[in-house]
């Protein structure tokens, strides 16, 4: 692991995961894909071809080949070590793809079955929990949080709505701590932690990414409403009914299918002010100061994915603990079916399994942050919301930095690369998992499976 500071002139895993990046991606291997063992995409490359693998079938529809050429073309440039695909239009798959290696130094293919850790692609599903809760009338995201959670009222939040939180204004994104993985881990230490944390600013004028503590904080309402935890709730209301590969806190029988997290090379601080200069289309001088505010030793964004220090050390993203507890914001493992049937099913139906309705979706989906602030930033630096932080309640929105296939799309992505989302107007559901773990901000993996995907809607 790399780890570095733009004083350092080198940015690496931790600083871009303690950053604004930790929100995902504003957008030998080669060898083992293009052989039998570990290809999924048809040889020919051809629309409508269809195979199995060990059992597992895979292809595109007829009209879909474009997906599979970009998915094939990411093992090339720039490089996958193993990933998946999956596109679901009206409700029906019309893209399943996977291919490479689920450990590079196993050699061991990805298969149909593999799941990977999808990190903030996770906060896609807990909204999703948290809107079947308000589309069912028990949950009211302008009530105070204290309605729910009488605890949370301490330290002046007891007008804080459950609005805020979903959209990362509530003033929460760091806890002062101490807090040990093991304590993590357990939930309650967290939330009791929480509850007696003070807001950072005055709830509801500014927005910071709540990169840990919006899992706890949105896992902890529908606790108390449902008394369930949110992987359980989740498990329960979403997966069980849509049939998805898909857990927060993985069951040890599943261990066996997770794949091997591997790591891009770090790269420079130049290069990181290049690739935010290209997705955001924003000016050399503004991207500049915001990358300096945003990796500042001890900013708060720097401090919001260590918990209190429980989440210093990053080896503990590896390990079996990790994968078994529940971190709402972050710890989800699935494959690519799931994730994009999971966003089909809140804008379609699938298999006769519907989600969310219209209504709800567009209630969720409307930004939130267009008006507020990004806390930290110096005075009088403007960074527009639209090309940093184009939040709604628990999604990204199609943005200029992410346009996904629409702008009515929304989702999720994952630092490291994957993502999740729907488009309602075209009825698509789309996923991009992998193990090849990259925080370039220019990373162009998923940003080419979805352009795609565009051109085959036409």
């Amino acid at each position: 692991m790399t780890s570095g500071t733009p004083e350092q002139g080198h940015i690496g895993r931790r600083a871009v995961l303690k950053g604004v990046l930790g929100a995902g991606t504003l957008a030998g291997t080669h060898a083992a894909f293009t052989g039998p063992a570990g290809a999924s995409v048809d040889e020919t490359g051809h629309d409508g071809e269809r195979g199995v693998e060990h059992g597992v079938e895979h292809g595109v529809e007829h009209g879909w080949g474009k997906v599979a050429d970009a998915f094939r073309a990411n093992f090339r440039d720039p490089g996958e070590v193993g990933a998946a695909c999956s596109v679901y239009v009206g409700g029906r798959p019309v893209v399943n793809l996977w291919g490479g290696l689920a450990d590079r130094e196993a050699r061991r293919p990805w298969r149909g079955n593999t799941i990977v850790q999808v990190a903030s692609t996770t906060k896609g599903a807990t909204a999703i929990c948290a809107h079947l809760l308000v589309q069912r009338g028990l949950l009211d995201v302008d009530a105070p949080v204290a309605r729910y959670w009488p605890e949370f009222a301490a330290a002046g939040k007891e007008e804080i709505p459950v609005r805020w939180l979903l959209s990362h204004q509530a003033g929460l994104p760091i806890v002062d701590g101490p807090l040990t993985f093991e304590q993590a881990c357990a939930w309650h230490p967290v939330i009791r932690a929480l509850e007696a944390q003070k807001p950072l600013w005055r709830p509801g004028t500014e927005h910071v990414y709540h990169s840990v503590t919006f899992g706890f904080l949105i896992g902890e309402v529908v606790r108390r409403i449902t008394g369930r935890s949110l992987g359980t709730f989740f498990a329960e209301e979403v997966a069980a009914p849509l049939g998805l590969s898909a857990w927060i806190g993985l069951p040890a029988k599943q261990e066996r299918r997770v794949a091997k997290l591997h790591e891009s090379a770090p790269f420079s601080y130049e290069e990181l002010l290049a690739g935010l200069i290209a997705t955001t289309g924003l000016d050399a001088e503004t991207v500049t100061a915001w990358v300096n505010a945003v990796w500042a030793p001890g900013s708060v964004q720097a401090r919001a994915g260590e918990l209190g220090g429980a989440l210093t050390d990053p080896a503990v993203f590896g390990t079996r603990a990790w994968r078994a507890a529940e971190f709402p914001a972050g710890n989800m493992l699935a494959d690519a079916r799931s994730v994009a049937r999971m966003y089909a099913a809140t804008v379609s139906d699938v298999d006769g399994v519907r989600l969310l309705d219209p209504p709800t979706v567009e209630r969720m989906t409307e930004v939130q942050t267009a008006s507020t602030r990004m806390h930290g930033l110096p005075p009088g630096l403007n960074v527009p919301a639209d090309r940093s932080f184009w939040m709604s309640l628990g999604f990204w929105r199609a943005c200029p930095p992410m346009p996904l296939t629409g702008p009515a799309s929304f989702g999720h992505p994952g630092s490291g690369g994957s993502i999740g989302f729907a488009d309602p107007d075209a009825g698509v559901g789309f996923a991009y998992v992998t193990n090849l773990w990259n925080y370039r901000p220019d990373d162009a993996r998923a940003a080419n499976l979805v352009r795609a995907v565009r051109s085959c809607l036409g």
